[in-house]
């Protein structure tokens, strides 16, 4: 058989994550001589000190300028290979090689009620039925706190997501705390959820994502966060966010370079606390401040390096997807979110975190949520191997029954599909069944599915002492 011969004008197929090693090397060599010519501020003495003795440059009080040796002895050290739990001490999240595992995101100050549309400050109760509804949705598989609680103290209410968190799921958490004191209470309730600090620590199933203020500015809270966590052998996410033509370059290299300078920093002061202590580093693409309108862009598709560079350290990413820009879950969220959760599969990150989130995430909505889920569970069926065998050939029942044949009833077909992919919330049925249901466009069938879920959804209970515990640690 003679193909078509390719010419200029063919359009060429492209593959996920197309960066050569020699422009990962690139950039991993621009962002040592950064550390080492530029320097970054640690606003945390004990932090200044650490690096000092293990013979960084300190100058001007707080600028710490190092040199690679330095770095590559923390990149021999730092795991490559991590495994989260969930509270109940099964693997769940094995992070290494292509896998990718799906949550929310934390912290929003909005939420978009789903039984009104309208959007408004969240409440605890909100909280609540935010981490069930991520608790019964199949394809989420981690937890974040998706909102800040506006009827509770706003400065301990990283100590009500993590209780609520905790109460509500048994799937891993990624956290956040507002400080060093915030992050020790959440550790304390993770370790009274399991019956010990060794228990946690040999299956951890929470980790503390921590953002420094950028690669060159290391705030005293995420240093000293940092460090506790790596004293307990615990996991942290260590993400640097600058923003691109604002505190980093414009350009994606450069931004990269920079905020990776600061992961790079990072990870040696881990390993300088505990030689082995895991840390997550950033596959996220540093937020464009767009200068139309004055708004960092939390969806966008220059996000190829960071993810690159994350997988030529071989290390576990902390990546984005499932985000919109858009104020409501409308045509251009489903787009956002669609686009950026293939993408980010199809280029192997791992940890992909921010469905639900709206409004470049300043809004979080649980029928974004729920259109997140089952964009998830489309994509795991078309990246799930498919089996090809004599009994999925059915050679021999298609020349049984031949030209004419009907494999409809068949013991084949009945055994098989199953198998097959099959929606929840995405409308199959033809014109006329869906007109006789009351031609529910998709917000309606997830708001109706969101509150089936949360009238009948049961959680695995913590123990009586163990919700003791947590109530007292998030009273003090």
């Amino acid at each position: 058989m003679n193909f078509p011969t390719e010419t200029a004008a063919t359009p060429r197929g492209f593959r996920f994550l197309d960066v050569s090693r020699e422009k990962c090397q690139k950039i991993h060599e621009a962002s040592l001589e950064i550390l080492e010519r530029v320097g970054a501020r640690l606003f945390l003495d004990g932090a200044v000190q650490l690096l000092k003795q293990a013979g960084a440059n300190v100058s001007d009080g707080n600028l710490v300028r190092l040199r690679h040796e330095r770095v590559e002895q923390a990149l021999q050290t730092v795991p490559k290979r991590l495994v989260l739990f969930d509270r109940l001490g099964n693997p769940a999240m094995p992070l290494a090689g292509d896998r990718s595992f799906y949550g929310p995101g934390s912290d929003c100050l909005n939420i978009i009620d789903h039984r009104t549309g309208q959007r408004r400050l969240p409440v605890l109760n909100d909280l609540a039925d935010g981490v069930t509804l991520c608790d019964a949705l199949p394809d989420v598989d981690f937890l974040m706190s998706m909102m800040i609680p506006s009827d509770v103290e706003g400065a301990f209410a990283d100590r009500h997501q993590m209780e609520a968190m905790l109460n509500y799921s048994t799937k891993p958490i990624i956290y956040v705390a507002y400080e060093l004191d915030g992050c020790r209470d959440a550790v304390a309730m993770a370790e009274a959820a399991v019956g010990s600090a060794a228990a946690l620590e040999e299956r951890p199933f929470v980790a503390c994502y921590i953002n420094a203020v950028s690669g060159l500015r290391h705030n005293k809270e995420a240093l000293e966060k940092l460090m506790f966590l790596a004293e307990k052998n615990l996991p942290s996410l260590y993400i640097p966010c600058s923003t691109a033509a604002v505190s980093s370059p414009v350009t994606p290299a450069g931004a990269v370079a920079l905020d990776y300078a600061g992961v790079l920093l990072g990870l040696v002061i881990s390993q300088l606390v505990r030689e082995g202590a895991p840390v997550v580093v950033p596959g996220l693409p540093q937020g464009t401040f767009d200068m139309r309108t004055l708004v960092t862009s939390y969806c966008e598709p220059e996000r190829i390096l960071p993810q690159a560079l994350a997988h030529f350290y071989g290390l576990p990413m902390f990546a984005i997807g499932g985000v919109s820009e858009s104020k409501l879950s409308d045509q251009q969220a489903a787009a956002e979110a669609a686009l950026s959760l293939v993408v980010e599969t199809f280029s192997g990150s791992h940890i992909i975190h921010d469905l639900g989130y709206l409004e470049s995430g300043l809004t979080f909505s649980f029928v974004q949520l729920a259109l997140c889920n089952e964009i998830v569970s489309w994509i795991k069926a078309y990246a799930k191997e498919i089996e090809v065998s004599d009994e999925s050939l059915a050679v021999d029942l298609i020349a049984e029954l031949g030209p004419d044949g009907d494999f409809l009833t068949t013991d084949h077909t009945l055994k098989h599909y199953k198998e097959r992919w099959y929606p929840s919330l995405f409308e199959r049925a033809t014109y006329e069944t869906w007109a006789e249901q009351g031609e529910k466009p998709f917000a309606s069938r997830a708001q109706q599915s969101i509150d089936e879920i949360l009238a009948g959804h049961e959680v695995e209970p913590l123990h009586a002492e163990a919700r003791r515990e947590i109530q007292r640690i998030v009273a003090r």
